[in-house]
């Protein structure tokens, strides 16, 4: 009776001969990132709200794009600090690894061999004890660069090593797999801009490394002859500024950021054996455009309307007003990151306090480039390449802007290996599995 029971049991999940689709399949339900809000999908006129002869080779284009989340501030200081230490500590159990094989994992569940290991997160460093100092002794700055003799992290060795995935040249004919003759065909440009024959998939995996400490000098370099010193040396460390967003990060370092969060969110997931999320990356152009506008097709500002003030004469940003008073809209550089109402979606600083990174290349005629369905522009400019092609598309204005970078449709750019006390970012992430 019990072998008769399991025969029809397997049989059943045949269905009978009709087409049912892969069986015991999870259930997925997309949850609300932390931190993030839901734009849905839609369609608005991307470019200028407003007539502006100077820039009339921006036009006004309708597009539409996927619902996607994103975060509702601004990366602030302690987010972006969660991600150097989590550099520095990934560091420092590879190099008290060699000496204390417990801070590695070097056999999977089953006694099978792991190469390269993985951190054991489990294992706690006691970072002055002697046995272990000695063995961290590179992840700091070398005697003779230290000051009055303190012993302390040098920065330029917190640097983060991802992969990613070229899509935009595996996608080319010219490299597509022939099952003829069972090889790939045509060229692709490494990460060193050389173009060099298709070998395999791995051809198109992308190997990137990048300083990630933020380059605290630039509250100096991008002023001249002022005192930013205090600015220099509290604004990043300082308890007191965890909630102001992160500045003086570029495109690249904002780029591996948003891989590093991809990978430890979906550690996390594969750890518990749920399904991973999409890639966190940097909004688009359009996306960017979008959810500032908040739901307002043809507004000027995220807030609606075409003035700066409330009609209390409360600014409404944090820019620069009045020729040059930056504390007249309450903060003289930036300020905490949700210190101004959010715009229709629930976003924060959309207009002012820190320009943000897009993933957009800069280009001024892009947006005749650009499809109308998910429009992005992108070109991965290598250290030899020209500076023009090292654009990046920057929105929403700064602190040190007039108000007119802080309309919706402004667009403008910097070089993605310059960082600026002025620019951020925030990540977004798309979404899938729900319906709107």
């Amino acid at each position: 009776m019990i072998i008769s029971l399991f025969i029809l049991s397997s049989c059943s999940n045949t269905g009978n001969g009709e087409l049912t689709g892969v069986s015991n399949r999870k259930p997925f339900f997309e949850p609300q990132p932390y931190g993030m809000v839901l734009v849905p999908r839609g369609s608005f006129n991307m470019g200028p709200s407003d007539q502006d002869v100077v820039w009339a080779n921006n036009p006004v284009k309708t597009v539409s794009v996927d619902a996607f989340w994103i975060d509702e501030t601004e990366i602030t200081n302690n987010e972006y600090r969660q991600f150097v230490f989590w550099i520095r500590d990934s560091i420092a159990r590879r190099l008290v690894g060699e000496q204390f094989p417990e801070f590695l994992i070097t056999e999977d569940d089953n006694g099978n061999l792991i190469d390269p290991p993985r951190l054991n997160w489990d294992e706690e460093i006691e970072w002055k004890l002697p046995e272990f100092a000695d063995a961290l002794d590179e992840l700091y700055y070398p005697e003779n660069e230290r000051m009055f003799n303190r012993r302390e992290i040098d920065p330029r060795k917190l640097i983060y090593e991802y992969y990613w995935i070229d899509y935009q040249q595996a996608a080319r004919n010219s490299g597509r797999f022939n099952q003829e003759t069972g090889k790939y065909e045509g060229t692709v440009r490494n990460c060193e801009g050389e173009l060099v024959p298709i070998e395999n998939r791995t051809s198109f995996i992308m190997h990137d490394k990048v300083m990630i400490y933020p380059d605290t000098l630039c509250w100096i370099k991008n002023f001249t002859y002022s005192y930013n010193e205090p600015w220099v040396n509290m604004y990043f460390w300082h308890p007191g500024f965890d909630e102001y967003p992160v500045v003086g990060v570029n495109w690249h370092q904002a780029k591996a950021f948003c891989a590093w969060r991809t990978n430890f969110q979906n550690d996390w997931l594969h750890s518990i054996e749920e399904a991973g999320v999409q890639q966190y990356r940097l909004p688009s152009e359009a996306e960017w455009e979008y959810a500032a506008r908040g739901g307002l097709d043809m507004s000027m500002y995220p807030w609606g309307g075409y003035y700066t003030r409330t009609e209390d004469g409360c600014f409404m940003a944090n820019f620069k007003p009045l020729r040059g008073n930056y504390s007249q809209d309450g903060g003289l550089a930036t300020v905490q990151v949700m210190s101004y109402d959010p715009n229709g979606y629930g976003l924060y600083d959309m207009a002012g306090n820190v320009a943000e990174w897009t993933v957009t290349a800069y280009d001024e005629a892009s947006s005749s480039l650009m499809n109308e369905f998910n429009p992005n522009y992108e070109y991965n400019a290598l250290p030899n390449d020209p500076q023009s092609m090292k654009r990046k598309v920057i929105r929403g204005g700064s602190w040190k802007d007039i108000a007119y970078f802080l309309q919706t449709g402004t667009r403008t750019y910097e070089y993605q290996d310059s960082a600026k006390s002025y620019i951020g970012f925030r990540c977004v992430r798309s979404s899938f599995g729900n319906e709107f």
